[in-house]
């Protein structure tokens, strides 16, 4: 729950305010042609002494509400577009809104609702936890552009499977940038767990065989490997990462186990082509999407899911060791439209 309040809370301030959209479409109901525009009335004053008093203080204002039409629609699909679902997607998620409803009317909660349900239909497939398999060491290899994030999240993997019981050695892989590696050093220290290294402008080939040898004579259960940042557009480096991939596979042909692609969310659609060219290089198995608290678009996560289709492990919204949690479908809908838990949702009697 505390997790679910803080995304709904950062998604609500910095995201493209998904809520707030829905509220301004309904609320832009056009009156019917010919109609003139009438104030509603106002409701008849509870009678006596107690009337009055508890009728006040229960009464509430009906919630405006708008006919289902194609104009609405066309607000939608332009909203969820520029949330960065994507036009495929917006399409997709209005026309199932619309199936049905035509004509109704419907208010601003009604409407948060569909769309929370449509999201939560599109993420609930992709929401699964990062895997463990009795193999040990199970080899995790994370993969990224620069900034997404990658050295965060695997501090922050690392030191939750810690606390779990799990034995845990950190590759720094990234050997180009100092950076980088000390700051690997400063959340294994956190943790617990080891980190290996090795000096500046090292294979990073090499220093990945080297950890799978330790981490196999330790008997620890992970094994997670750092990766310099790689830009679609340098060759070299990609070529570098498949290099990784050959030199692992000779300790281990079926490593590695987990593949994670750790997209940043602020980069909205540029998400998606990131995807794409790491699927060329890698077996990507799963996602990791950070800076959900940035001036990302939440919505992109729901493009990918619908996309690709590949397994969602978790979100960050910040940079402390909480802000990382399992991926949940239901709860990440409801916080994008600005809803409640469902477990905060009232019951009707």
């Amino acid at each position: 729950m505390a997790f679910f309040t803080k995304l709904r809370e950062r998604l609500t301030r910095s995201s493209s305010k998904i809520g707030a959209g829905l509220d301004d479409i309904v609320a832009e109901s056009p009156a019917p042609a010919g109609d003139p525009v009438v104030a509603p009335a106002a409701a008849p004053e509870p009678s006596g002494l107690v009337g009055r008093l508890f009728g006040r203080a229960t009464a509430q204002p009906e919630e405006p509400r708008r006919a289902l039409d194609d104009a609405m629609l066309e607000e939608l699909e332009d909203m969820l577009v520029q949330a960065d679902l994507g036009v495929e997607t917006a399409l997709r998620v209005t026309a199932n809104i619309a199936e049905g409803r035509m004509g109704r009317r419907v208010s601003s909660t009604e409407l948060k609702e569909l769309l929370a349900a449509e999201i939560a239909r599109i993420m609930a497939p992709v929401a699964r936890p990062l895997p463990i398999y009795p193999k040990k060491p199970q080899v995790v290899l994370v993969v990224g552009v620069n900034g997404a994030g990658k050295t965060t999240t695997i501090g922050k993997l690392a030191s939750q499977f810690r606390a779990a019981g799990k034995s845990v050695v950190i590759a720094a892989g990234d050997t180009f940038r100092a950076a980088a590696v000390e700051q690997l050093q400063v959340w294994g220290q956190r943790a617990g767990v080891p980190v290996m290294v090795a000096p500046q402008g090292s294979d990073p080939a090499s220093l990945a065989y080297d950890a799978m040898v330790r981490a196999e004579a330790e008997g620890a259960d992970l094994l997670m490997i750092d990766t310099a940042g790689r830009l679609q557009n340098r060759q070299d480096l990609m070529e570098e990462l498949a290099k990784i991939v050959r030199v692992i596979r000779k300790k281990d042909p079926e490593a590695p186990h987990n593949t994670l692609l750790v997209l940043d969310a602020t980069t909205g659609q540029n998400a998606l082509s990131q995807v794409e060219t790491f699927r060329k290089l890698a077996d990507i198995s799963g996602l990791v999407m950070t800076k959900l608290d940035g001036t990302a678009r939440g919505g992109v996560l729901v493009a990918l899911a619908d996309r690709f289709g590949l397994p969602i492990h978790a979100i960050g919204v910040g940079e402390q060791i909480d802000d990382l949690d399992a991926f949940d479908a239901e709860e990440f809908a409801r916080a994008l439209v600005g809803l409640q838990a469902p477990d905060e949702v009232p019951r009707s009697r």
